[in-house]
């Protein structure tokens, strides 16, 4: 079993922009991923299975809903703690970030900002604890990067309406107990409603033979005429501001946890740079290695520094979506190209499992086309800045 010997870079001193309670609600849960999540990932993701017994764990480190209030379960914590405690999660890997983020940003947050205070209640609580697990069914079999063309519908039939429809690529799905779900009503406009496991109709098998993400659990939402309880539907929101207002709360905590991916990347590579010799000396000491340290590091700080920011403009409802999108696109490529670099300096022994390169390589080829695509993010920062939209 491999020792977490995982020590954190900060080359601009970024702690200092920090308060005490942000260090202190990072260290914890970086102390728990070298305790309870890296001895056993790389075999979790060897066999294609979702570690169900970290969501005890997840839940008691307040990685459930740490920005929802108090007085519903949620830790009361800012926008900065969850993008630390995102990015410590992802260092350990981007299937648990996953796990939490989904919980988090795609199932509590639209039930807390949209849902009505009986539902706030019903369902906040059990999730923030771990009893309950959810999951976000936005993404269709046709429809993806234009969620609008949703086909999932809901009908009208007096004391509840009825859903058909699929979803599929939902990280949680297999085991979730509620699903939040977006289709559109009978005049066309996107709706969200609480879906119940146990509900009649309602189905979610799962995804297998994947090559990534493979400590997650990954399945489709498939409703077959189902009977759903008009008081499910969440009654604060119309059309698809809704999911895309979770989603904004999602690519933020990825933002973040890109940075824990590439930060383990790195810290590997630099600490084998050392140990490993060639010709004599460690191959540290040679140009193209150095080089390839050098720019790792240096990118790691500007997305520490562009998290930093977009936290404090987040915290003061000042982060924009555009904003968003950029430091997502931006910190996810930069730490899959960290992991490309970090596998060609551990060379061969780069693919083993004995080193966390190849699992965060091949999590974050994910990672970097869901929640708005490489591509899309491009394009949205585009509209941004000429205000001419490509997408139409």
């Amino acid at each position: 079993m491999a020792q977490d010997r995982f020590q954190a870079p900060d080359y601009y001193q970024l702690d200092e922009l920090l308060t005490d309670e942000h260090k202190l609600i990072r260290d914890t849960v970086r102390a728990w991923v070298k305790k309870e999540v890296s001895p056993i990932i790389e075999e979790a993701c060897q066999k294609c299975e979702f570690p169900k017994h970290l969501v005890k764990g997840l839940a008691e480190i307040g990685a459930f809903g740490p920005y929802i209030p108090v007085e519903y379960g949620g830790g009361g914590l800012d926008q900065i703690s969850y993008g630390l405690i995102m990015q410590e999660l992802e260092r350990g890997d981007s299937g648990l970030r996953s796990t939490a983020s989904v919980q988090s940003s795609l199932v509590m947050y639209p039930i807390y900002t949209y849902g009505s205070e009986e539902q706030r209640k019903k369902y906040l609580p059990k999730l923030a604890s771990g009893e309950w697990l959810g999951c976000f069914g936005l993404t269709e079999p046709d429809h993806g990067s234009n969620p609008n063309g949703m086909v999932t519908n809901i009908k009208d039939k007096g004391d509840h309406y009825v859903l058909n429809g699929a979803k599929m690529w939902i990280s949680n799905a297999p085991f979730a107990q509620i699903a939040v779900v977006w289709a559109k009503d009978e005049e066309g406009v996107i709706r969200g409603l609480i879906v119940e496991r146990g509900m009649k109709g309602f189905t979610t098998p799962e995804t297998h033979g994947k090559w990534s993400l493979r400590a997650s659990a990954t399945g489709e939402l498939v409703f077959d005429n189902v009977q759903v309880p008009k008081e499910n539907l969440l009654p604060n929101v119309k059309g698809l501001k809704g999911p895309l207002g979770c989603l904004n709360s999602a690519r933020f905590g990825i933002s973040w946890g890109a940075i824990g991916a590439a930060m383990d990347c790195y810290d590997s590579a630099l600490r084998y740079s050392k140990e490993r010799k060639q010709f004599g000396r460690p191959i540290g000491g040679f140009q193209l290695q150095q080089k390839k340290l050098a720019e790792m590091i240096t990118e790691i700080t500007k997305a520490q520094l562009l998290t930093w920011r977009l936290g404090v403009l987040k915290n003061e409802n000042r982060a924009t979506p555009a904003q968003i999108s950029m430091a997502k696109r931006n910190n996810v490529n930069m730490a899959l190209e960290i992991a490309r670099e970090a596998r060609q300096i551990h060379g061969g022994m780069g693919i083993t499992g004995e080193y966390p390169i190849m699992r965060h390589m091949m999590n974050l080829e994910s990672v970097i086309t869901y929640e708005g695509t490489h591509d899309i993010h491009l394009l949205i920062t585009g509209m941004d800045v000429t205000g001419e939209n490509a997408f139409s």
